[in-house]
């Protein structure tokens, strides 16, 4: 079978669960584990591979055709690496479902158009939009929609330039390094400002709609940013809003979420809390949470190592003291008690702060 005109992707794939009433097209044990020697793939115009069209009696076992993809170690990675975010995982679940099911149509001659798999990333900083699109790049290489299945993480800073004629190859030579995998653009409404009508952005904006457009079988892009900001650069930007197929919006975790969070990350380090510490950071993030540039995970992070940083200088400020293994391991209240977090007034504290000012960029404090 050849590449469909509708621009559908080269898929290559193993031929799990197929069962053909051919007993000549059962394979070989090559062809059933999917191996280079699978004689059934063929070459397609413009690179890549596909197989031959199923018999239209054949019956095809997509949890088999699920475990061949290896997806499910991709999604089992997002819940490994991130707490909560329900209703994302669930909408990746849903996207791989949709492209695995489209892929086993296609050997059946059911082509459609390939899908819009370009995306839009909302929520604050640190609420794990760049992990969910290293992870989407991924699942899509998994799935044979993209070819190398990379991230190319960029922000305005990388796409426009500073003088006429310097956005243009800027932006291609950026593009150039995403084909194949995923562009990640954040705070991407940077990009668009309305009142500076000599402003460069809308350059990059328009090379990037003719790359969506025209080359979406190479480059899956995602947008990212704040919600509110997204919006307002959707409704000034028709032509990129229409481009984009998934709004996927990652909310501000939650307390409980933020201490599973670190318990996570401190596992990862072989460090643990003392029981007295874990009081501490619970009231550390508490008060955290109510200042201002809170970032979510990242601001988990940034205190941990803060923590770590205070808790080796305690150790080694006690000269010809012998310490174990759990003293090298073990956090206690006050390697969290000299942030400034908690000499901070907070009384007035309240909703977390919102989106910043146009002409400001999210800066972080968690000192």
């Amino acid at each position: 079978m050849t590449a469909s005109d509708g621009g559908r992707p080269s898929f290559g794939m193993p031929r799990p669960g197929v069962t053909s009433p051919d007993p000549d097209d059962s394979g070989d044990g090559d062809r059933r584990n999917g191996e280079a020697g699978d004689d059934r793939r063929v070459e397609v115009p413009g690179g890549g591979s596909a197989e031959e069209s199923l018999p239209e009696d054949a019956t095809v076992d997509l949890e088999a055709e699920r475990a061949a993809s290896g997806i499910d170690e991709i999604l089992a990675g997002l819940d490994e690496e991130l707490v909560g975010l329900a209703q994302v995982k669930t909408r990746i679940r849903e996207i791989a479902a949709l492209l695995l099911v489209d892929r086993v149509r296609d050997r059946f001659d059911l082509a459609t158009e390939r899908p819009n798999l370009h995306m839009s990333f909302t929520g604050g900083p640190g609420t794990g939009k760049t992990t969910v699109a290293l992870r989407m790049a991924g699942l899509l290489q998994r799935l044979g929609y993209l070819r190398k299945g990379h991230l190319v993480a960029v922000t305005r800073d990388d796409l426009v330039g500073q003088y006429v004629g310097h956005t243009a190859p800027k932006t291609k030579e950026v593009i150039k390094r995403a084909m194949g995998g995923v562009l990640f653009i954040d705070e991407a409404y940077y990009l668009y400002r309305a009142e500076n009508e000599r402003d460069y952005g809308q350059e990059s904006i328009e090379i990037l709609l003719q790359v969506m457009e025209n080359q979406r079988d190479d480059i899956v892009v995602i947008l990212a940013g704040y919600q509110d900001r997204m919006e307002e650069f959707f409704a000034s930007n028709p032509g990129m809003s229409s481009r984009i197929a998934h709004h996927l919006h990652f909310p501000d975790y939650e307390l409980d979420e933020l201490l599973a969070i670190a318990q996570m990350m401190l596992r990862r380090q072989r460090y643990r809390l003392s029981a007295d510490a874990e009081q501490t950071l619970d009231d550390y993030l508490r008060r955290r949470m109510r200042q201002p540039r809170f970032a979510n995970a990242r601001s988990v992070r940034n205190a941990l190592e803060r923590a770590r940083l205070r808790h080796a200088n305690r150790l080694v400020d006690e000269p010809g003291r012998e310490w174990a293994k759990d003293d090298l391991m073990r956090l206690e209240p006050a390697d969290f008690l000299a942030s400034r977090v908690f000499s901070a007034d907070v009384d007035g504290g309240g909703e977390r702060p919102g989106a910043p000012k146009a002409d400001e960029r999210p800066a972080h404090s968690d000192h």
